[in-house]
């Protein structure tokens, strides 16, 4: 069985700027997926009716790397 989660989009009118919408992924959703805060993803229109989202860059950020690196050379101490 798949899960469903309804969103609804938010609209922002701001005076002097163009107007925004913002889609929220649900946590259960994003925590399936393994999304984090700060990650890029890219829309894509498959038609009229379907938009698809992909990750951009990988799961592991060059800070995270870096952070690896260092806990491994301190562990070889």
């Amino acid at each position: 069985m798949q899960a469903k989660y309804p969103v609804k989009v938010q609209a922002i009118h701001s005076k002097g700027r163009m107007d925004r919408f913002y889609v929220f992924i649900p946590l259960p959703l994003a925590a399936a997926i393994g999304l984090e805060g700060g990650q890029e993803l890219q829309w894509s229109l498959r038609d009229r009716d379907t938009l698809w989202v992909r990750r951009v860059e990988s799961q592991i950020s060059p800070s995270d790397d870096t952070k690896t690196k260092k806990r491994k050379t301190k562990q070889k101490k």
